[in-house]
Order: structure tokens, then sequence, then C-alpha cells
């Protein structure tokens, strides 16, 4: 039954397992570690991974980048199958599990095991990336069109309670090791690795205890799992081609997600790095960032609603626009604050909307795994493009300051492609007065 409280709070608790993920490993804690032990035996930022000799913040990002790589070409194979099959929640766990596993297993993190840290940050980005787009598909199915906004901003809000709770207590840990046995910096900031892996797999027992099994397809297909899986794909790739906005909104969402991401993932290795911002400040500034993304979810749901969707999306847009050049030209730790506080309002508003919005393009229909394993492919790979362009100019130019052109760049043409997209409450609104006519 859609709308039902109980289930629609336990999928909320999905983003509050694993939110975790994306403040402590990918934001905050980990970044700041990885800056100060991935370093050469003369403590050079400049290292050996596999025989090649690289920066350590090119590395950083070119492994966000080989993660979502993999994530984007195997989410339709996986999607496909488990609509199919009516195993959605199964592949939900299994990546998971694996992200989980991985981040706990970043407690062995130190100069010399290195390699594979890298290669457990690695698994842990395609476990926790592999299990949003299962997670993201139940969106239509256990709510009505009139509440994506609302339950996705919800969702949101969730994870960032969730993870600033977390992040509170390995800051304690962190800032207050006298009461911890003494414990070094190192050892607080590897058991808040350990922490993660522990709370993304206990709360989302709750989601996985309450959200409905997919519907096994039967008597339609005969052969093996995977083979149905691609004929299922393909099924659903015809479909989509009937769907012009849908279409249009995942062309545009590529283009300024590839900015939006990258900015996130970026964000304190820019502060660590460009700016030289002590760890504990940049911490606490991305801890702020979560909690100014609550209103900033809500607030945006609430404008969708006056405005409709593509208005309030290219509303964020213009704001992000302004960060980036903001961004070229910051100086002071002040500044770099004042920026943060502006992307925290403006990153739940733009990711909550952007799942929303998708989830009223696609038709009704039982293929959810498989329509939003195209989102989940748009998302990832515009991470990948995203982040590897951020990274390449870097290399090329030793300055992340001409990066930051680059994404300004993508979001004004997102904008753009944005505006070839009518708002959905104007284009529902004509379909309803068509249909009475």
């Amino acid at each position: 039954m859609k709308n039902s409280p109980r289930i629609l709070t336990a999928w909320t608790f999905y983003d509050w397992a694993n939110s975790v993920h994306s403040l402590v490993i990918v934001s905050s804690i980990f970044p700041v570690y990885f800056s100060a032990t991935a370093l050469n035996e003369h403590g050079g930022p400049i290292i050996d991974f596999l025989g090649i000799s690289i920066k350590n913040s090119v590395l950083f990002s070119y492994t966000i980048s080989a993660a979502f790589l993999l994530t984007a070409l195997l989410s339709p194979i996986f999607s496909a199958i488990a609509d199919y099959g009516g195993q959605k929640k199964t592949f939900m766990k299994a990546f998971c599990y694996t992200g989980a596993i991985s981040c706990s297993l970043l407690y062995f993190f130190t100069k010399e095991t290195t390699t594979l840290a890298v290669i457990c940050f690695w698994l842990s980005l395609i476990g926790w990336s592999g299990s949003i787009v299962f997670y993201n598909s139940y969106l239509p199915d256990i709510a009505t069109e009139d509440q994506y906004d609302r339950v996705s901003a919800r969702g949101f809000s969730m994870g960032y309670l969730g993870s600033v709770l977390l992040m509170i207590i390995n800051l304690l840990v962190i800032l207050k090791r006298e009461w911890f046995g003494n414990i070094s910096e190192a050892m607080a900031s590897r058991i808040a690795f350990l922490t993660v892996g522990v709370w993304w797999v206990g709360f989302a027992q709750i989601p996985f205890s309450r959200l409905p099994d997919g519907i096994r397809k039967t008597g339609q297909q005969t052969g093996n799992y995977l083979l149905n899986g691609f004929r299922e794909l393909k099924h659903v790739w015809a479909e989509l081609q009937n769907q012009p906005l849908a279409k249009r909104f995942l062309v545009a969402f590529f283009v300024y997600n590839m900015a939006v991401q990258t900015v996130m993932y970026v964000a304190t290795i820019f502060g660590s790095d460009e700016l030289k911002l002590p760890g504990q400040s940049l911490i606490i500034t991305v801890l702020l960032i979560q909690l100014v993304a609550i209103p900033g979810a809500y607030g945006f749901s609430r404008l969708s609603e006056r405005l409709g969707n593509t208005y309030a999306l290219m509303t964020a847009v213009l704001i992000w626009i302004a960060v980036c050049a903001g961004a070229y030209y910051v100086q002071t730790q002040t500044q770099f604050f004042v920026l943060a506080a502006v992307v925290g309002l403006v990153m739940g508003g733009i990711q909550s909307l952007s799942r929303s919005t998708y989830s009223k393009l696609i038709p009704a229909t039982t293929d959810t795994a498989s329509y939003f394993s195209f989102y989940d492919v748009t998302e990832k790979t515009s991470i990948v493009f995203g982040t590897l362009v951020y990274g390449l100019i870097e290399q090329i130019t030793g300055s992340m300051r001409n990066s930051i052109l680059a994404l300004l760049v993508l979001f004004i043409v997102g904008f753009v492609l944005l505006w070839r997209i009518p708002s959905q409450k104007v284009y529902r609104t004509h379909l309803e007065t068509e249909e009475v006519l």
C-alpha cells in the first residue's frame, strides 16, 4: 500500500544508514586522513600506486571516477535482473554489505597499507553507489506522485541528521582522545572508519525488514537470469525512447550533476591542499553543511510546489553558478565558510529534487529498478567525467582553481538544458486541461 507511514519511515532510514559514508568517508575525516597518510618516504604527496607515481589528491579523484564507472556499467544489468526476478532488496543488501565491510577494513589504513586502503575506498564507493539505485527505485513503489518531493526531501534530511550524529561522535573521539585512553589522532580517525561500517549495516536492517520484495515476473520468458536481465533492460530502454521529457531531463541532469558531485567530492581536498586549512576546521565545516542542507532540502521541496520542479532546479543551478564563481577567488577561511554554507543550502535541494523529478517523469511501471538504473548510470557517469576532468585539469595546470572554472561552465550548460524542460506543475496542468477538453 502506497503512502504507508511505516514503510515510508523505514525507507528514509536507509538514507540515515548510508549517508555516513558520504560524510565521514568521502567528504571529511577520510580525505583529511588520506592527505596526511598517503605520502612517500620523504613526506611528499607523490606516491607509488601499483607501480604508478601519482599525486595523492589526483589518486583520490581518480579512485572515485573508477568506482562510479564500474557501478555505471553494472547497475543496468543487475537492476534488470532484479526487476525480472523480484530481487530488488537482495541486490540492495549485497551492495550495502560490500560497502560497509570495505569501510570497516579502512581501520587498517596506515602509510604502509595505502594501496589496500585505496582498494577498500574504491569498493566502499561501489557498495554505496550500487545500493542507492535500488533504494531510489523504491520511491515510486511506496509513495504517490503528489508525495514524491516531500518524501525524497525527508529521506535526504534523515541522511543529513544521521550522518551528523555519527560525525559528532567521531569528532568527540578525535578531539577528546584523552577520554579514550590517550589514543593517537590516527587511531581515532581509523575508529571512525570502523564505526561507519557498523552504523551502515546496523540501521540498514530497518528498511531491509520492512520494504517489500520485488514482484517476480513468471510465465513470460525462459532462460537464465542474466539473459532475462538483458531482455528486461532492452524492454525498458525501448519504453524510455517514448518518454521525451525523461530523456531531456537525464541529459540536463548528467551535465549539472557532473559539477554538483565533483564539488561535493573534492571540496575538502580543495580546502586542505589549495587553502591550507587545518583538518579540524574542514571537518567542522562539512558538519555544518549537513545541518544547513536539511532546511535547504525542505525549502526547495516547497519551492517546487509553488513553481514546479524544473524552475526550482534552475534556481538551485543559478546559486551553484554563483558558488563556483566565488570559489575561484576564495582566499581566506572565512570566505570558505561562507561558500560552504551556501553549498549546504542548495546541496540537499538539488539532490532531492533531481530524484523526485525523475520519479514524476517515468511512467507507472513495475520496472522501477530498471528505470532508475538509467538515472543511476547518468549520475555515476557524470561523477566519473566530473572528477576525471577536475583531476586532469589540476594535473595539467597544477591548480585546482582552473578546475573550478570548468565546473562553472558545466553549471551554465546544465541551466540551459533545464530550460528546455517544461515545469512539471505547468506541464501536468496542461495535460489535465487537455483531458477535460
